[in-house]
C-alpha cells in the first residue's frame, strides 16, 4: 500500500493535482473537503456541524474529520493506497492518522507540499468562488482567515513530516503540467 499526502494551503492546487496523480498511480482519493461537502449537501448532522466552522473559515474539529476518514478507509480496504488531499490538517490529526494506518499495517510514504504565495492563493480562490459558488471562496476576508488558520494549525505538519524524512516541497506556481511532473518525480523517487 502506497500512501501519499498532498499538502498545501487552500487554493494551492491539491485537487487539480490529485486528479492527475490518481489516474497515473491508481490510488484511492481521500479529500476531506469532498467528504465534508457531501455531508453538508446531504444535510446530515455532521454536515450541519461542519458548515458552522467552514462558513467562518475555521477548521472542522479533529474528531469529526478523523471519523470520516476512518470510515472511508474501511470502505476501501482493497485499495492499493491513498492520496490524502487536505488531511491531516493538524499534528494531532497526523498522529491519529499514523495510528490508524498502523492498524492496517501501513503508514505514510511521502508528503508533498505545494508551495504558493498568499496573494496568488487569494486570487485563485476568488476566481474559484465566482465559478463554483462556494461561499468560503467569495470573500477575501474569509480566504485570508483560512490562510491564517492554515499557517497556525496546518503548517506545523511540515516540521512533523520533515523529522520523519517524508516531506518534500514542490513549487505550486506555474504551469499545471510542470507542477505535475515535479510531483511525479518526487513520488517515483520514493516508490523506487
Amino acid at each position: 500500500m502506497f500512501n501519499l499526502i498532498l499538502f498545501g494551503p487552500p487554493g494551492a492546487g491539491k485537487g487539480t493535482q490529485s486528479e492527475r496523480l490518481l489516474e497515473k498511480y491508481q490510488l484511492a482519493h481521500i479529500s476531506t473537503g469532498d467528504l465534508l461537502r457531501a455531508e453538508r449537501a446531504a444535510g446530515t448532522q455532521l454536515g450541519v456541524q461542519a458548515n458552522e466552522y467552514i462558513a467562518k473559515g475555521e477548521l472542522v474539529p479533529d474528531a469529526v474529520v478523523i471519523g470520516m476518514v476512518r470510515n472511508y478507509i474501511l470502505e476501501h480496504t482493497d485499495a492499493s493506497g491513498f492520496i490524502f488531499d487536505g488531511f491531516p490538517r493538524t499534528v494531532a490529526q497526523a498522529e491519529a492518522l499514523d495510528t490508524m494506518l498502523e492498524e492496517f499495517g501501513a503508514g505514510i510514504d511521502a508528503v508533498l507540499g505545494l508551495e504558493v504565495e498568499e496573494d496568488e492563493l487569494v486570487k485563485r480562490l476568488l476566481l474559484r468562488g465566482q465559478s463554483s459558488g462556494r461561499a468560503d471562496d467569495q470573500s477575501e476576508e474569509t480566504i485570508r482567515n483560512r490562510f491564517q488558520e492554515y499557517m497556525n494549525k496546518t503548517l506545523p505538519l511540515q516540521s512533523y513530516y520533515t523529522e520523519q524524512d517524508k516531506y518534500s516541497g514542490v513549487p505550486g506556481m506555474g504551469e499545471i503540467e510542470t507542477i505535475f511532473g515535479d510531483l511525479c518525480s518526487q513520488i517515483d523517487q520514493v516508490r523506487s
